[in-house]
């Protein structure tokens, strides 16, 4: 029970019992208001205690007990609040059957059963047009809340998927940033220290290619927070990354012991990250000696493939990590497709299919 239903169930039996008491003294010639008059008042207030979790019964019990209390003959008076606010319930839950029901069960038996129950006179032609026209009118009211309800849920729920998925991109970026330098970093801190007394001369060419990473990790950090500032401020200063930049990318690749890459320049961001990922998993997991990666248009599809000659382990070690999961993503947003699995020899494979738009 919310402490809101109570408030409201509270003002309903103060405004019918309260009221319909003060209203039934200049009503001498009515029924008096005996015990189960007040019964049958308190009965509709007490229901809305449980409205929003059984708006229909609460309706019924409402439209039940107010009926009856008609119809028994009890004085007039504000009988209508609990029967409204259950009539109100019950549309905005999405009840408009029984809503609408009740609405014209009610204009028929409030109207008629008096004079069938107690041979009461016929109701007159304006109280006939009269109970018409505030049925109707609080039928237009109780719509236009429901709907504008309804606007009010689905720009929330648009807005609520659309930071969903500003998440999960920026979520994905990170990754790709961090776990692709970071892997570097670390195979080339390794190198620099086995060839620390070996071959001391290779440890300079160790030594710049963690600083370029790292400094190439930082403006692409920085990059991704800039893409979250506010509308009108400082755009991005870093370009996004691209195909364009996988020379560089296989540079990096190569300075950790990998065989050399033949690549083809391409078109966008998706693809540089896919080749990213995939090739931060062969430094990480493959134990590969070698790497070829394919960049090309087929049918029109640009097609990317990575295959190394290593142990045909996923990153993860067999664990379809993040990783993986994230250049599929990628694949899909564009409308394409990511397989990733053990080579046709040995090693492990990545292949990529994604549409191109017409130039």
């Amino acid at each position: 029970m919310r402490r809101g239903d109570a408030a409201i169930a509270a003002l309903a039996a103060l405004i019918q019992v309260g009221g319909t008491t003060l209203a039934a003294r200049h009503q001498a010639d009515a029924r008096t208001l005996d015990v189960f008059g007040y019964l049958l008042l308190t009965a509709g207030p007490a229901a809305l205690v449980v409205r929003r979790a059984q708006p229909v019964p609460v309706l019924m019990l409402a439209f039940a007990s107010t009926l009856g209390y008609v119809l028994l003959g009890y004085p007039g008076g504000p009988i209508w609040a609990a029967l409204i606010v259950a009539f109100g319930t019950a549309l905005l839950a999405g009840h408009r059957i029984a809503a609408y029901g009740s609405l014209l069960a009610g204009y028929l038996g409030f109207l008629w059963l008096p004079r069938l129950v107690n041979d009461q006179p016929a109701p007159s032609a304006w109280a006939a047009g009269g109970l018409a026209a505030w049925l109707l009118l609080l039928l237009a009211g109780s719509e236009l809340i429901r709907n504008r309800r309804a606007v009010v849920r689905a720009r929330y729920e648009t807005a609520r998927r659309q930071a969903s998925e500003e998440r999960l991109g920026i979520a994905r970026d990170l990754h790709d940033v961090v776990a692709h330098s970071l892997s570097l970093i670390n195979v080339q801190a390794g190198v620099a220290l086995e060839l620390m007394d070996q071959r001391p001369e290779q440890v300079r060419t160790a030594l710049t290619a963690i600083k370029h990473a790292s400094r190439e990790a930082l403006v692409d950090v920085q990059s991704v927070l800039d893409s979250l500032r506010r509308p009108g401020e400082e755009m991005p200063r870093a370009p996004a990354p691209s195909l364009r930049d996988v020379e560089e990318l296989v540079r990096r690749a190569e300075a950790t012991g990998l065989g050399p890459l033949n690549l083809p320049r391409g078109v966008d961001a998706a693809g540089y990250r896919i080749v990213q990922e995939a090739l931060t998993n062969v430094v990480r997991h493959a134990d590969a000696a070698s790497v070829r990666v394919r960049v090309g248009a087929e049918e029109g599809d640009l097609v990317i493939e990575v295959e190394d000659d290593g142990a045909g382990r996923p990153a993860g070690n067999g664990r379809r990590g993040s990783g993986i999961r994230g250049m599929t993503e990628r694949a899909a947003a564009l409308g394409g497709q990511l397989t990733a699995g053990p080579g046709p020899g040995r090693g492990f494979a990545v292949r990529a299919r994604l549409p191109l738009e017409q130039r």
